[in-house]
């Protein structure tokens, strides 16, 4: 896996400690809600990234999981992630609580010093008169740019555009005059576009550290500890001169688990990369096994039409027996028979061992479910389906299906015109859906089709 070039495009991280309107910010310049915001300290724990236009500059912009105090643990995770993105940074959004100036965000302020002229000091929180008396403070820790706005009001962000813009100017960045706004990316189209893939499954199966295989870097962070990731964290790279786009997500769990608002948006953020994804890639620990929580997953990933494959994680945990993969495909499809089309891979994305095959699978999959059937040999099949299996009789009269045409793709829909649409036994209409993948090669991807009444 190659990643994407971005190097032409300037790099804009926002750093600061948990709670100082990180994500808000992100999401005002971003102009929708990528980030979770929420009052709770450290909500954004893997960093998380947008493309945005800052007339007349497209920039990447990156918002951090926080700055925190110490280094042990996960928390030490999420500072180090952040430094790490200071470090990479063409511009660095310095951002302060206008209410309260910490000794943890003097310590940021000491770490930063050393990169001094790519800081804006950025204090938020300041929608009021009395608010901006307390901005002396700030001046005092010595950078020469420092901007006060309110992210959360919308005040004061074209003095935050104006300092972006100035300081890219200086530090020699070249204007692209919206040509790359994102509005006009192309990988926001299509069919012919990259092929985006959403990361699902239960917390803790090894999502992030699949993620952070295909990306070849720690995008998002990997910890033991279930439910680690809670943002979506979209990054893009090549794969035998394919262009992919990857989402991880907050891991989905039972309803009764999710008790916090934070984890209620984390949760509709993975239905929606489901929504917006070409295949989604359900991760299962092979050590544990498919439970029902896995069957939910599917569920909602199939009602979307979207395909997917089953990336069976940690395999080179299990036992050498014979035939097991075997074994686990049948069981998958005698207990689950929804997933029966669905390919199953084994993996290890911390070893990378069936990470190749489980991509050239992910793109086999896209382009079996954007095929389209010419409908003259479509016709030509349904004669063939229906002279070897007639249609029952129901009624007063035999079932008669009449013409066939596809309508649409991802998923191959189908719609079918009879004589009568209602009183179609399900057993035919399955029949109909079976010939279709047999003779048109549709074995991994949901299938869907419509009967329609048409006389004479």
């Amino acid at each position: 896996m190659e990643p994407k070039n971005h190097m032409s495009v300037p790099r804009v991280a926002i750093i600061g400690r948990p709670n100082v309107g990180k994500s808000t910010l992100f999401n005002r310049l971003a102009g929708s809600r990528i980030a979770i915001t929420d009052h709770t300290p450290g909500v954004t724990r893997d960093t998380v990234e947008s493309s945005v236009y800052i007339d007349p500059y497209t920039c990447l912009l990156v918002d951090t999981g926080g700055y925190v105090e110490g280094n042990e643990g996960f928390d030490g995770l999420v500072r180090e992630r952040s430094l790490t993105e200071a470090r990479r940074a063409d511009l660095i959004l310095f951002l302060l609580d206008v209410t309260e100036l910490t000794p943890a965000d003097e310590e940021v302020a000491d770490i930063l010093r050393r990169y001094s002229d790519k800081v804006i000091v950025a204090v938020n929180k300041v929608d009021s008169k009395k608010r901006e008396l307390l901005l002396p403070e700030f001046y005092a820790l010595g950078f020469p740019v420092v901007i006060s706005f309110s992210a959360a009001h919308g005040l004061g962000m074209e003095d935050v555009h104006d300092a972006l813009t100035d300081q890219l100017k200086r530090l020699g960045h070249v204007p692209d005059n919206g040509i790359a706004k994102p509005a006009d990316n192309p990988e926001l189209t299509t069919e012919n576009g990259p092929v985006r893939i959403a990361i699902l499954g239960k917390p803790n199966t090894g999502k992030s550290t699949l993620v952070n295989r295909l990306l070849g870097e720690d995008r998002s962070i990997v910890s033991d500890i279930a439910g680690t990731t809670r943002d979506i964290v979209a990054g893009d790279f090549m794969f035998k001169g394919r262009e992919f786009v990857v989402m991880d997500t907050a891991g989905i769990r039972r309803k009764r688990s999710v008790n916090d608002s934070v984890e209620y948006y984390s949760v509709n953020r993975a239905v929606q990369a489901a929504e917006d994804c070409d295949v989604a890639v359900l991760v299962v620990d092979a050590v544990e096994g498919l439970a029902d929580q896995e069957k939910k997953i599917a569920q909602v990933i199939i009602r979307r039409g979207k395909s997917i494959v089953i990336a069976l994680n940690k395999w080179d945990r299990l036992k050498d027996v014979p035939n097991l993969l075997q074994a686990v495909q049948d069981r998958i499809a005698f207990v689950f028979p929804i997933l029966s089309f669905a390919p199953v891979i084994p993996i290890s994305a911390l070893e990378g061992d069936g990470v190749s095959r489980l991509l050239n699978m992910i793109g086999h999959v896209h382009s079996e479910a954007n095929r389209r059937i010419d409908t003259g040999l479509l016709n030509r099949k349904l004669s063939e389906w229906v002279d070897r299996t007639q249609p029952p009789v129901v009624g007063r009269g035999r079932l008669k299906f009449r013409y066939i045409t596809q309508v649409g793709v991802q998923p191959p829909t189908f719609v079918v015109f009879v004589n009568r649409e209602h009183g179609v036994p399900e057993q035919y209409t399955r029949y109909i859906i079976n010939s279709i993948r047999r003779d048109f090669d549709f074995t991994h991807v949901p299938v869907r089709l419509e009967l329609r009444a048409r006389r004479g």
